[in-house]
């Protein structure tokens, strides 16, 4: 089970031994990690369908083509300035 499905059933189980109705927004304030709305409620609507969250994985960000082209500009920049930097040390 990950570590997201875990945090998410133990704020729903938090809030139903405080007898509090769970809802997107009682879960969200207890996660300590930062997850979408609709995630949490498709966590939120299986747990009051079957009483159980779904296995949730945190997905890794996708990075645009821009973004990808700006970092791999930003690390030619750092390989440029290292190899002139060593040139000039000879």
């Amino acid at each position: 089970m990950s570590t997201i499905t875990q945090e998410i059933e133990q704020a729903i189980a938090s809030l139903v031994a405080e007898n509090k109705q769970p809802s997107t927004a009682l879960i969200k304030a207890r996660l300590t990690t930062s997850l979408p709305i609709p995630v949490i409620i498709k966590a939120l609507q299986a747990w009051q369908k079957n009483a159980k969250v779904p296995h949730i994985e945190k997905q890794q960000q996708v990075l645009t083509t821009e973004q990808r082209l700006e970092q791999l500009e930003q690390q030619l920049l750092v390989l440029s300035t290292r190899l002139a930097r060593l040139e000039a040390d000879r």
